[in-house]
């Protein structure tokens, strides 16, 4: 590696660094630019030139553990609901979270991130409700692979429910959605996220 190539990423990451922390303490609304190169010890004219705006920043700075439950632990007809309930929590604790999704509707970096998150963590957690295949069985390999993609489509499903409700509710502040108390939301959703979770699919 060049002196010049080391030399960036060194810069990239102490600005990253900064910006975690940053943004963590201050949120996303109230966290500058500025504030963030001074915590670098950088110039802020790098950051721009490395990210070009705080968005782009955000997007690559942003590190979310979700924190989901251990779906299977719980009994199959509940999963939707305590799916529900903890996004619920998660929404509303968090205000990088949704700092993150607003950025998302108009910036691909932060939509990218927000793709990323959820594949990352929502789909191993959806995996460990399918049944593995028995050992030794001859469709052991097809059996996983498909597991694995029928995990990925059941994850993108519930992102629909999960992300167009926060969406709707969090960002464009949609009056009949965001009108409606936490046991409304968990009715509404809860079966279909259910469903998606745990429902045969069509051949």
């Amino acid at each position: 590696m060049s002196d010049g190539k080391r030399s960036a990423d060194r810069t990239r990451g102490l600005i990253l660094a900064a910006a975690r922390e940053r943004f963590a303490a201050d949120g996303y609304e109230r966290a500058t630019i500025r504030a963030i190169a001074a915590d670098a010890a950088i110039d802020p004219a790098m950051v721009m030139r490395y990210f070009g705006n705080k968005e782009k920043l955000f997007a690559a700075a942003a590190e979310f553990d979700l924190r989901l439950p251990d779906l299977s632990k719980l009994p199959r007809e509940d999963v939707g609901a305590a799916l529900t309930n903890h996004f619920l929590d998660r929404w509303e604790d968090d205000e990088s979270l949704k700092a993150l999704l607003r950025a998302s509707v108009t910036n691909e970096a932060a939509a990218d991130r927000m793709r990323q998150l959820f594949a990352d963590q929502l789909g191993p957690a959806i995996m460990s409700l399918s049944t593995p295949p028995s050992p030794g069985s001859d469709l052991g390999g097809q059996a996983v692979s498909s597991a694995t993609s029928n995990a990925a489509t059941r994850a993108g499903l519930v992102a629909t429910q999960a992300l167009g409700f926060a969406l709707c509710r969090y960002v464009l502040a949609l009056p009949p959605v965001a009108a409606l108390t936490r046991e409304e939301a968990v009715a509404w959703l809860g079966p279909t996220i259910t469903r998606y979770l745990t429902g045969e699919l069509s051949d």
